[in-house]
C-alpha cells in the first residue's frame, strides 16, 4: 500500500543561498513531473536516482531556476520515494514551491515525520533518531560527536547484541520446559549464570557512563560561590573572555545569577556567578542568595572564591563549611594584590585582573569534571536510555539472585522483562506515546 506524499521545507527559514523542499511518499515523482521542467531532453519520469537535474521549478505564480533530485525506495532516508527541489533561498520562493506541491496532491508534513517514516520503515532505530536530534541541537563538539555515535547505531548495536544473548539463554530454557522427555542436553545453570553475569556487567558499564553522558548533553554546571567582593564576577568574565557580569568594588553588586557558557576540551561548561553568600536584611539580595544556594545544590563543581589579599573572615569559613559535601575547588583570587592566606588550602591561585593561571583553572575544571573522558568513547546521553538500562539491569540482578532457586520458567520471566526493557531503546517495544514524543522534538522538515 502506497503512503500519502508529504512535503516540507527542509532548510531553516530565512534568506540564504539555497533552500530545499522535500517530498516523500507514494508518488512524489508524479508531483515533480507537474512542476519541474528539466533543461535537458530527459523527462522527470526518466530521472536516474541520486542525480541532480537542472531546470525550472514552478512555484504557481512564479518560476525559479534550480535543481531536482530523485531517490528511489528503499534507497532513501525515509525508505520511500523521495524528491527534493533545490531552489534559491528566498523565503517566498521556498514557500511558493511548497504551496504548489501541496496543491498538486502532497500534504504538509508533521514535525519529524520524515525521520519517523525512516524509523517505521526500518531505516533507523529509535535510538538512532534520538542521536540525530542530539546532533542537530548539539551545543558543543562533544554533544555532536556523542549524537553521531548514537545516530550511527553504536548503542543500538550494543543493545541488539545483549538481546541476542538473552534470547539464546531463553531458547535453552524453553527447550527444557517444552521437551523434558526428549534426549536434549538440559540447561547448565552454571553456564546460564555466567552468561547473565556477563550481560549484567555490560549493562552496569553502560549505566555508569551516563554520569559523563549527562554532562556531555546538558553541559557541566559550575557555580562560583563565596562571600561578597571576592572577585567572583571578575573571575567569571576572565573565564568567559568577555564582560558578562558587572564588576564593582561595592560589595553585593551581584544580586541575581549571571550565566555564561564556554567550551573546554569540546565540552560545554555552564558557569553561574551568584550573589555573595552572607546574612542580609536586603530583600532583593536575600532572594539572590537563596537562588545561589539552590544552584550550588545542583552544581557539578563549585568554585569557592576567596580574596588572596585579605585575612580569612567568619563569612568565608561559614560558606566553606556549607560546601563540605560538594565537589569543589578552593580558588584564591586577586593574587595581584598580594598573597598570604593559606587556610583552607588553595587548589589554585589566580588573578582575574591579570589573567594569571586562568587558563590553568579552565584545564583543572575540565580534569575534575570529566575524569576519564574519551572524545571517541561511548556514553549514555539520553535519560530515557539510562532508565531502560537500569530496568534491564534490575531484572538481570533478580535473575542472578534466583538462579538455581526457582523453576526455569520463573527465571525466564526476569530475562524476558530485561529483553523488553532493552527493546525500548531500539524501538522494538517502545509504546506509541514515547515514539510520538521523540519525533515531536524535530522540526517540520526533518
Amino acid at each position: 500500500m502506497k503512503s500519502d506524499t508529504i512535503a516540507a521545507i527542509a532548510t531553516p527559514p530565512g534568506k540564504g543561498g539555497v533552500a530545499i523542499i522535500r517530498l516523500s511518499g507514494g508518488e512524489p515523482l508524479k508531483i515533480a513531473a507537474k512542476m519541474f521542467m528539466p533543461s535537458g531532453k530527459c523527462g522527470v519520469s526518466e530521472f536516474l536516482p541520486q542525480r541532480m537535474y537542472p531546470g525550472e521549478i514552478d512555484g504557481g505564480t512564479f518560476r525559479d531556476y534550480g535543481l531536482c533530485v530523485f531517490f528511489r525506495a528503499p534507497h532513501s532516508f525515509t525508505g520511500e520515494y523521495v524528491v527534493e527541489f533545490h531552489c534559491h533561498g528566498g523565503i517566498n520562493i521556498a514557500r511558493g514551491i511548497l504551496r504548489r506541491a501541496i496543491l498538486l496532491g502532497a500534504r504538509l508534513a508533521e514535525r519529524g515525520e520524515f525521520t519517523k517514516r525512516a524509523f517505521l520503515n526500518g531505516k533507523i532505530s529509535l535510538s538512532s533518531a534520538e542521536g540525530l536530534i542530539d546532533m542537530i541541537n548539539g551545543e558543543s563538539d562533544a554533544e555532536v560527536r556523542a549524537g553521531y555515535l548514537l545516530y550511527a547505531e553504536r548503542l543500538n548495536g550494543e543493545v541488539t547484541a545483549l538481546q541476542a544473548q538473552l534470547t539464546e539463554i531463553l531458547a535453552g530454557i524453553d527447550a527444557d520446559i517444552d521437551f523434558p522427555e526428549e534426549d536434549i542436553e538440559h540447561t547448565d545453570l552454571r553456564d546460564v549464570r555466567q552468561k547473565i553475569e556477563r550481560a549484567a556487567e555490560r549493562l552496569r558499564v553502560l549505566a555508569r557512563s551516563y554520569g559523563t553522558g549527562r554532562k556531555i548533553k546538558q553541559g557541566v554546571s559550575v557555580v562560583l560561590a563565596g562571600k561578597p567582593n571576592t572577585g567572583k564576577s571578575s573571575l567569571l568574565n576572565a573565564l568567559l573572555g568577555s564582560d558578562k557580569a558587572i564588576v564593582s568594588s561595592v560589595a553585593g553588586t551581584t544580586r541575581d545569577v549571571v550565566e555564561g557558557s564556554l567550551e573546554i576540551g569540546g565540552v560545554l561548561f555552564r558557569l553561574y556567578d551568584t550573589a555573595g553568600i552572607r546574612e542580609s536584611e536586603n530583600e532583593i539580595e536575600s532572594i539572590g542568595i537563596s537562588r545561589a544556594r539552590k544552584l550550588i545544590e545542583g552544581a557539578d563543581l563549585v568554585l569557592f572564591v576567596l580574596d588572596a589579599s585579605e585575612r580569612l573572615s567568619d563569612e568565608d569559613m561559614s560558606v566553606y563549611r556549607s560546601l563540605a559535601d560538594k565537589k569543589k575547588m578552593v580558588v584564591y583570587n586577586k593574587t595581584d594584590l598580594g598573597e598570604g592566606v593559606c587556610e583552607p588550602p588553595a587548589d589554585i591561585r589566580v588573578s582575574a585582573k591579570t589573567g594569571e593561571n586562568v587558563d590553568r583553572l579552565r584545564e583543572e575544571m575540565f580534569s575534575r569534571c570529566m575524569e576519564g573522558y574519551d572524545a571517541d568513547g561511548e556514553f549514555i546521553i539520553e535519560q530515557r536510555h539510562q532508565a531502560a538500562i537500569l530496568r534491564a539491569s534490575k531484572e538481570l540482578d533478580a535473575a542472578l539472585s534466583e538462579c538455581g532457586k526457582v523453576p526455569l520458567d520463573l527465571l525466564g520471566i526476569h530475562l524476558k522483562a530485561a529483553w523488553e526493557a532493552l527493546g525500548e531503546i531500539s524501538g522494538e517495544t517502545a509504546n506509541e506515546r514515547i515514539i510520538d514524543e521523540i519525533f515531536a522534538k524535530f522540526c517540520v522538515g526533518k
